[in-house]
């Protein structure tokens, strides 16, 4: 398969360079600073366990793109998420499978109506990284899985938040997918739900995002504070309601480790949302934040959604002073 990778940053860069050292057909998209950067330099990934090294990847910029590529590995921001899809167009052809691997449900929306939901695939993945100033990526922990699934599998529920009628089973294109990616220094899996592991990851992402965000430290810090637990589990119960009346309601284990994670006495754990409002940088508010309330008042408009609204407010609140100062 011909696979296209958008961007070379700390989340698409680190699964692109764990497939091309796998010998996989990979292509970067990637702007033309950053191509100069990766020739001269070539693609640097720093793991806990050791170096990575692809020298000179292939790369191509958004005007000599070509097309079309078996599969788009798609890892934007969503705030670049438009930018990206229109770059991309030209690399879409009827047999194109996208697979995008941002947070929250509002990317599906927007790829569903450029390119057909039917070459829409949907993933997931786990990777705290980063990029340094010397242009490496920079995987801070052991954490590096991707999921990846039909949006039309038997344990989804097309149709209903996430899913759309058509988007139909492709058991050829998921064999050819889950062939690429075996033998690969990542945890890759297949699923049958991964819209259900997809509101999985956002109800906790959301939660951990809304907290750390609003409080601006860690979750050891939250829980250490008077009511912090207590206000920690409230979110995360908001969290998972909203994804229970879409039809998506976390299975129980799942639930269970969610609030021991955000509950975890003296845990360091923080959003990288929160990183990024720290650093004065662009956040994700309405992707991780604000959709999950939108789509929490559509089934109920009447819903108070207490934690997650003064979150949201916070975080718009960033985002004005931000504009405002330039």
């Amino acid at each position: 398969m011909r696979v296209l990778v958008v961007g070379a940053g700390a989340t698409g860069g680190y699964f692109g360079a764990r497939l091309a050292e796998a010998g996989r057909d990979v292509t970067f998209l990637v702007r033309p600073a950053r191509a100069a950067r990766l020739a001269a330099d070539g693609l640097v990934v720093r793991n806990p366990d050791g170096v990575l090294r692809i020298p000179s990847p292939r790369t191509v910029t958004a005007d000599g793109l070509g097309g079309p590529y078996d599969l788009v590995l798609l890892s934007c921001k969503a705030y670049d998420l438009a930018g990206a899809v229109e770059a991309v167009a030209p690399a879409v052809g009827p047999e194109t499978a996208v697979l995008p691997i941002l947070n929250g449900m509002a990317h599906l929306d927007l790829l569903d109506a450029r390119f057909g939901p039917g070459r829409v695939l949907g993933g997931s993945c786990a990777i705290a990284g980063t990029v340094n100033e010397a242009g490496e990526i920079v995987r801070m922990t052991d954490l590096h899985s991707l999921t990846f699934g039909e949006r039309a599998g038997p344990g989804d529920k097309p149709g209903v938040s996430g899913g759309t009628p058509d988007t139909g089973g492709r058991p050829d294109r998921m064999a050819a997918v889950t062939a690429l990616m075996q033998g690969v220094a990542f945890q890759a899996r297949p699923s049958d739900r991964i819209l259900l592991e997809m509101w999985e990851k956002w109800v906790f992402l959301a939660a951990l995002a809304a907290g750390t965000c609003l409080m601006r430290t860690s979750v050891g810090d939250i829980v250490a504070a008077p009511g912090g637990r207590e206000w920690m589990l409230g979110l995360f119960e908001e969290c998972r309601a909203i994804a229970a009346a879409a039809g998506h309601a976390p299975r129980e284990k799942v639930a269970q480790n969610g609030r021991a994670m955000l509950t975890a006495e003296g845990s360091p754990a923080t959003a990288s949302m929160m990183r990024d409002l720290s650093a004065g940088n662009r956040i994700e508010a309405d992707h991780v934040v604000g959709d999950l309330i939108r789509r929490g008042r559509a089934g109920d408009p009447g819903a108070a959604l207490p934690h997650l609204t003064t979150a949201y407010i916070h975080l718009k609140a960033y985002e004005a002073r931000r504009a405002r100062e330039g």
